[in-house]
């Protein structure tokens, strides 16, 4: 399902095994992780409030990355992809940003525009894949 931001799909698994998965689906479309955020630990920690399990994965296919950055240093900016794992209602959603929506603030730029839509290409694909 497609959101104003990104990509979101039901995972049917376990928190901890939709972590994975999602993990997993982005390493087979040559993404790695380079940051993984505990949100509900870091807020308990900085605001002592109690949140739902919500993880960010910083995902980063460095072809594409380096392709962006040669196109324009801006895109630095932007990286790397963000993708959230998330319990809600009994059940665990993964979304993955929508990289032309994100990358669309360099207005004008076709080049950084090609390179978002090949990489929207292999996170729909690795979004798909957990269905």
């Amino acid at each position: 399902m497609e959101t104003a931001l990104g990509i979101r799909v039901t995972v049917k698994a376990p928190y901890e095994q939709a972590v994975l998965k999602a993990t997993e689906a982005l390493k087979a479309q040559g993404f790695g992780i380079l940051t993984q955020i505990d949100m509900k630990a870091v807020l308990k920690e900085k605001l002592n409030v109690d949140f739902r399990r919500y993880t960010i994965l910083g995902a980063c296919n460095p072809p594409f990355a380096h392709r962006a950055l040669l196109a324009n240093p801006d895109t630095g900016l932007l990286l790397p992809c963000n993708v959230t794992v998330f319990e809600e209602g009994g059940t665990c959603v993964v979304t993955a940003v929508d990289p032309v929506e994100m990358l669309g603030v360099l207005k004008g730029d076709a080049a950084v525009r090609e390179i978002a839509l090949e990489v929207r290409a292999r996170l729909q694909k690795a979004m798909a894949s957990l269905r």
